[in-house]
C-alpha cells in the first residue's frame, strides 16, 4: 500500500506560512523522507526513525547498525543526491545518527 503523497506541502500558502514562521526546513526534511522512502527498499525504510535538518546539516536517525554504517559509509554519497535533487545551498553536511 502506497502512503498519500504530501500534496500540502507544495501550496503557496503553507510555503509562505513556513518563511514567515520559520520552519522552510522542516518541510525540506520532509522531502528527504519521502525521497528516502521511494529510494529505499520498505524493510530499510523502516529502520529510518526521522530526518532533521539544523544547521545546514541534515540529521538523519537510523535504527539498524548494518543501515547506519551503511550510510555512513556513502555518506558523500547520499548528500551529495540530496544537494542535486533540494538544491546545495540548502545543506553541507549530513549526520547520521
Amino acid at each position: 500500500m502506497k502512503k498519500k503523497k504530501r500534496e500540502y506541502q507544495s501550496s503557496e500558502l503553507v510555503k509562505s506560512f513556513a518563511r514567515i514562521y520559520g520552519f522552510e526546513h522542516k518541510l525540506v526534511a520532509f522531502d528527504i523522507k519521502d525521497f528516502l522512502e521511494e529510494y529505499l527498499d520498505e524493510s530499510l525504510f523502516k529502520e529510518i526513525k526521522s530526518v532533521n535538518i539544523e544547521n545546514e546539516c541534515i540529521i538523519i536517525r537510523i535504527d539498524s547498525p548494518l543501515l547506519k554504517h551503511d550510510f555512513k559509509m556513502r555518506k558523500s554519497f547520499y548528500l551529495k543526491k540530496f544537494q542535486d535533487k533540494f538544491g546545495v545551498d540548502k545543506f553541507n553536511d549530513l549526520q547520521i545518527l
